[in-house]
């Protein structure tokens, strides 16, 4: 389920970086980073942008926290209560592009931006609580060091690579995949596939959360 949602990260990321100007939704390292060359005054990139993508991202994360707090103990229907949030609110991305017409610029481009990052604020938030290694969902560097660094070639005690290898392929699959949508064919198809993922996921979760396992147990 977090592979998938892994995969979405890459898929509202292209979507944002490519066709509302330079900003993510979900990696927030990245914007911070924009925010400071946006103020120094380089060019194509917008600080309000970056920080309504952040100030959304933080409330989304707020909201994820108080899902977190509302079910401690069972991890499965902490992910469905995140994932029903998220669907409603990329659900709403989706019908503002579609109403939006290819004309992703002023108004638009923000309302857009404040749901997608709000959804992936929340997304994050219960990735962390329910803290499966390797498996964050919108970071990959401390995942691609571990590679590197704790592999037998550099006298670690392992890689990882099956999970590992899998995260950074889901991302690179998510962000081919929404790249290509977004550019070749349309805004609301890349979100389209976002959407549906996340909707698969809560509803897996759905299903496997009226058990008691392993997996659920904090």
């Amino acid at each position: 389920m977090l592979v998938g949602l892994t995969f979405v990260t890459g898929v509202v990321d292209a979507v944002s970086y490519l066709t509302l100007g330079h900003v993510f939704v979900a990696n927030m390292t990245g914007n911070v980073v924009f925010l400071g060359f946006a103020l120094a005054g380089a060019g194509g990139l917008s600080a309000p942008a970056s920080l309504t993508a952040l100030a959304s991202f933080l409330a989304g994360a707020l909201i994820g926290g108080r899902i977190g707090a509302l079910v401690p103990s069972h991890r499965g229907r902490l992910l469905r209560g995140a994932g029903l949030v998220q669907s409603a609110l990329f659900l709403s991305a989706l019908v503002l592009s579609l109403a939006a017409s290819g004309s992703l610029t002023g108004g638009w481009r923000y309302a857009l931006l404040v749901p997608l990052a709000l959804g992936m604020g929340i997304q994050n938030a219960a990735a962390q609580r329910l803290a499966v290694p390797d498996l964050t969902t919108t970071v990959l560097t401390r995942t691609l060091t571990g590679l590197a660094s704790e592999g037998a070639i550099a006298g670690g005690a392992g890689a990882q690579l099956g999970r590992r290898g899998v995260a950074v392929g889901a991302m690179l699959l998510g962000a081919l995949a929404g790249a290509l949508l977004a550019l070749e064919v349309s805004v609301p198809a890349a979100l389209g596939v976002a959407c549906a993922t996340v909707l698969a996921v809560t509803l897996t979760v759905h299903t496997l959360s009226h058990t008691e396992a392993a997996w659920t147990q904090a």
